[in-house]
């Protein structure tokens, strides 16, 4: 069996860390087992969708590292879900009911008040064609409903465990609107089968769906795909992520500076048993990538826990992955700037502060009780050309000239040199800045 998943925004919008942490576990789970990966646009709702978001979101998910093995579009697929349909009612399946949405309302509140569960009568079962043609008379378009078996629906969710669903305690699903429109269930049903989609892995808020499709599949004349419902993503606080998916779309965190693979490393290990480390690129994910890793616990999405492993992640690249990023910020200055700076960056572009510390021109501090304590340090420079010994060689002169220790000898000579009370290690960034720069820096204000 071909293994094949599928990814179905709706282009209504950018996707955010929620929607791509989905796609993430598909695109894993594809690549590990050597299947497909389908991104597949829920682009039904024509009034809201646009052809910008559908970009977006390709571009957001070249971005993370996935590529589409199939793209495709379900407005350009209506053709199958009239015929499925058309299928449907043909078999009794798919029935036309004509009230509004007042109506059903009201006919919910009735039921709750007799302590029934409020579950649609299928008073559209039972209506005539004079019924029909009365009502249409008035003016009023059927919706259509999905005709439920009267069983249970038991599957092995491959994260969740069996689940079973009593479909009788179910309202019939509408799957196509009064406009005539479709709903979600109906296309991807049908996209699923004719596609070929052997795993459908999504969020545990669809677990209550897949019986539905389960029974839909099956008046179709097809097979339901293997299920995987993840738990969703909640704020460290143990919150929704809802009213802050604006700041979380994959487009903001990518301009906010963070690495894709930083945020790739998050989504596929938060909420499971593996520790949550940095990942330079898809392999080891593949590599170690199990569904039965995925707990049933809410997973917790924490921005600093995002922040650090991004800290981390650049901590451990190697040059040679990051020169040509670094020359295109006009900041290649080689591999030992690198090796020096990058354990002071939390985000790459952080890099340009340390370039212009190291070779740009700066304003030294230089409190004026310190003045003549730098100014003297000047003539204890070793000689010759800087290396990762002249800082200890030179302070090691310098304290037995001035008597000073500790932060009293160094934070000084830091602040003169960089400007700054903090930054990489100076016995390493010495040599960078050089003799003629750190002289310069030190002699200034000396009058």
């Amino acid at each position: 069996m071909t293994i094949r998943v599928r990814f179905a925004p709706s282009p209504t919008g950018r996707i955010h860390i929620g929607n791509a942490r989905t796609a993430i576990l598909n695109w894993l789970f594809a690549r590990k087992a050597g299947g497909e990966f389908i991104l597949r646009f829920d682009d039904t709702d024509r009034a809201r969708s646009r052809a910008e978001f559908a970009d977006g979101i390709s571009e957001d998910l070249a971005w993370l590292g996935i590529a589409p093995d199939i793209v495709q579009h379900q407005s350009k697929r209506f053709a199958l879900y009239d015929a499925a349909a058309e299928q449907l009612k043909d078999g009794g399946r798919l029935y036309a009911c004509y009230e509004t949405p007042d109506e059903l309302e009201r006919k919910r509140k009735r039921q709750l008040a007799r302590g029934k569960p409020p579950v649609y009568d299928r008073a559209g079962l039972n209506l005539s064609d004079e019924d029909r043609a009365k009502l249409e008379a008035e003016g009023r378009t059927p919706h259509w409903r999905f005709k439920l078996s009267a069983r249970a629906v038991v599957f092995d969710d491959l994260v969740r465990g069996e689940q079973s669903f009593d479909l009788t305690s179910v309202s019939d699903p509408v799957l196509i609107r009064g406009d005539g429109s479709y709903l979600y269930t109906l296309p991807s049903v049908v996209d699923d089968m004719d596609m070929g989609v052997s795993h459908v892995i999504r969020g545990e808020d669809h677990v209550t769906n897949a019986a539905v499709q389960v029974d839909l599949f099956e008046a179709l004349g097809g097979t339901a795909p293997a299920f995987a419902h993840h738990s969703l993503l909640t704020g460290a606080d143990g919150k929704g992520l809802s009213k802050r998916l604006g700041s979380l779309s994959i487009e903001a965190l990518r301009a906010a500076g963070l690495e894709a693979m930083a945020v790739v490393s998050h989504a596929a290990l938060v909420g499971t048993s593996d520790a949550i480390v940095p990942h330079h690129d898809m392999g080891g994910l593949i590599d170690s990538f199990d569904l039965g890793k995925l707990s049933r616990a809410p997973a917790r999405f924490d921005e600093a826990e995002l922040a650090n492993l991004n800290a981390r992640l650049l901590h451990e690249t190697p040059y040679s992955e990051i020169a040509g990023r670094l020359a295109a910020l006009g900041c290649d200055a080689g591999e030992a700037f690198w090796l020096v700076a990058r354990q002071n960056i939390s985000k790459l572009a952080d890099i340009s502060q340390w370039h212009e510390v190291t070779y740009g021109e700066i304003d030294p501090v230089i409190a004026a009780d310190d003045l003549a304590f730098v100014t003297g340090a000047v003539d204890a420079l070793p000689d010759g050309a800087f290396d990762e010994t002249t800082w200890k060689t030179w302070t090691s002169a310098v304290k037995e000239s001035s008597g000073r220790k500790g932060k009293a000898l160094f934070m000084p000579l830091r602040l003169a040199l960089t400007g700054l009370d903090h930054g990489p290690e100076l016995a390493r960034l010495l040599p960078l800045i050089g003799r003629d720069r750190a002289i310069e820096r030190l002699t200034t204000g000396s009058g």
